[in-house]
């Protein structure tokens, strides 16, 4: 949990700072949408790198992924650029998309299908907290001493993490499917009409969230003129939110069921998406509106991880990658749609695309069902 706030730390305090970062390197912000369009394209090259965990084990997926992650920060404090950012946010995220589905695989393997969502759910706390605790913190920094100023934190946080990992991570490894090569992996995941339902909900999910995300910095912005101590508040509202709605995949989705769970919390997000225009017309209707929302996702995507555990048991972290894959470029489409749209047009059309790609999510969910994946 405190290594996935750390990762997702990285992940996330961009999309508040949007502004910050802009101004600081002396670009606009369609040139940091670019960054991050590009950033969420790495993601078709994650199943070849992620799957490495079906071979040669969860620890070294786990300790593969910190090392990436750790040269890339170090780039910036080497020379603070746009390149080195990008290089940066880039390798941030291929050491992520390493980590967690070796993380998630590991999980699998070790903890009940029963009690799994519980599992997961306490992992992915480390989501809300990067909300919570990490991006006031990169907030703080940047307002005293710099845009580049969280990355050197960042460096030395990513040699304590190898360290930790390689300290306390098991050497052995229960999974009995390393020998497979890759490619068996990978057809065994694209022929199964189940695993790619479960993707595809991941895929408009996250595209519908990525509308919201990309844009609700810049849209406190210019209709309340807030600040960066009040826009990393406004992130710790959010994350307040993740966290709730961890805390309620925790309590609900082991005794539901995770179809269930995922069709009532793709319903609230969609439901949610669409009052935000309307009770977003003050500070606090705004931050309402943004805490629904993201209590909503969080729901959905802790709910959906348990359950794509078990859809292909015997190739987790190759599903999980793919997923993760899924999940990357529903941000793609989200990211490359958010600016033009909310520049052209207002939030308010932001908002009805964010609710027309959760309903795709419910008729993938709907697909799933029909092939028997519930689990």
């Amino acid at each position: 949990m405190v290594l996935r706030t750390i990762f997702t730390t990285l992940y996330r305090m961009v999309y508040p700072f949007l502004g910050a970062f802009s101004r600081g390197m002396g670009v606009d912000i369609a040139t940091l949408s670019f960054v991050l369009i590009g950033r969420s394209l790495v993601a078709a090259f994650i199943p070849f790198v992620a799957s490495i965990s079906d071979q040669r084990g969860r620890r070294f997926g786990m300790l593969t992924g910190i090392a990436l992650f750790t040269f890339g920060v170090s780039l910036v404090v080497i020379s603070p650029s746009i390149w080195t950012f990008s290089a940066a946010i880039i390798l941030g995220l291929f050491g992520k998309y390493l980590y967690d589905p070796a993380t998630q695989a590991y999980l699998g393997d070790q903890v009940p299908y029963e009690r799994r969502g519980l599992a997961i759910a306490i992992t992915e706390v480390g989501w809300s907290l990067s909300l919570i605790i990490g991006v006031p913190v990169i907030g703080y920094l940047i307002a005293n001493f710099g845009w580049s100023a969280p990355f050197p934190v960042f460096t030395i946080l990513g040699l304590v993490m190898f360290a930790v990992v390689w300290r306390n991570a098991p050497r052995e490894d229960p999974n009995p499917t390393l020998v497979r090569k890759p490619w068996l992996n990978f057809g065994i995941v694209l022929r199964n009409p189940v695993a790619m339902a479960g993707i595809s909900i991941a895929f408009w999910a996250s595209a519908s969230n990525e509308l919201v995300n990309l844009i609700f910095g810049v849209w406190l912005e210019d209709s309340f003129g807030l600040q960066i101590a009040a826009l990393a508040g406004a992130s710790a509202v959010i994350g307040f939110a993740e966290l709730s709605g961890e805390g309620l995949v925790a309590f609900l989705t082991d005794r539901i069921g995770k179809p269930r769970a995922l069709k009532l919390g793709i319903s609230a997000s969609a439901i949610t998406a669409l009052m935000l225009p309307f009770i977003g017309r003050t500070e606090v209707g705004a931050l309402i509106g943004l805490f629904l929302f993201y209590i909503s996702f969080e729901y959905v995507m802790v709910s959906h991880l348990p359950l794509m555990t078990e859809l292909v048991p015997s190739a987790r972290a190759t599903i999980m990658s793919f997923n993760l894959t899924g999940i990357s470029l529903g941000r793609v489409i989200g990211a490359s749609l958010a600016t033009f749209i909310y520049s052209q047009f207002g939030f308010l059309y932001v908002a009805l695309l964010a609710v027309i790609f959760n309903f795709f999510g419910l008729r993938a969910l709907s697909r799933l069902q029909k092939y028997g994946g519930t689990p």
